[in-house]
């Protein structure tokens, strides 16, 4: 004979608090703009560290080159990993972007300079970027459904934080910028300076990561 529990369905799964989607959603967010923007504020500096040539001009432009190249392949991280959501979860997605954003993030951190391994030293940042690149566009659509599938009632507000905390992180990596480059003298931010807010963007990921693992899958994709 069913039980009175059997016959009155399954127990709905409890909603977490707006708060903490909004924090799960947007500090995905915020460690994938602030690593893509560092290396823009930074340019000059990692020219001279990964790309160097007698012209600075010359130097700079590949600099700038690998940072286009990230751009390009934003759509592509878009539409791959917008399927992986729609197939295996918006958490599940989020977690994906996150991940890879890391791994690109470690690989700026710790990729010795073109002094120490020649051209590798190029490549491997190259190769960083084109994963930061990669899950900046993925981040994106993955970031606001999960927001608007669980914003409910205020789900333009819940929307809204994905362009707020890209603002606000914009902001962060400014004062950044600003502080070391009046700070450290032009060899210390060479030797090791620049690579200052690539550990702060590192120490966000881990907590990233826990954050959105402790969240619940939207209610839409689980109908």
């Amino acid at each position: 004979m069913p039980t009175e529990a059997a016959l009155a369905g399954p127990i709905p799964q409890r909603q977490p608090a707006l708060s903490r989607v909004i924090i799960a959603a947007t500090i995905g967010n915020v460690l994938e703009w602030f690593d893509f923007l560092v290396y823009g504020y930074f340019a000059v500096t990692i020219a001279e560290v990964f790309f160097p040539a007698s012209n600075p001009v010359v130097s700079l432009l590949v600099t700038f080159g690998a940072f286009g190249l990230s751009y390009l392949v934003r759509p592509l991280g878009a539409l791959l990993v917008g399927t992986y959501t729609d197939k295996h979860g918006r958490k599940a997605g989020l977690t994906l972007s996150i991940g890879m954003m890391m791994i690109g993030t470690i690989l700026m951190l710790v990729t010795p300079g073109y002094a120490t391994i020649g051209l590798a030293a190029p490549i491997v940042i190259t190769i960083a970027r084109l994963l930061q690149g990669f899950s900046v566009g993925g981040e994106f659509g993955s970031a606001v459904a999960f927001l608007v599938e669980h914003g409910h009632a205020r789900k333009g507000y819940s929307a809204s934080w994905q362009w707020a905390s890209t603002g606000i992180i914009s902001v962060i990596v400014a004062l950044f910028g600003i502080v070391l480059t009046t700070t450290l003298t032009h060899d210390q931010l060479v030797d090791w300076g620049w690579r200052i807010p690539y550990v702060f963007g590192l120490l966000v990921g881990p907590a990233g990561l826990y954050i959105r693992s402790q969240m619940t899958e939207t209610p839409q994709f689980l109908e």
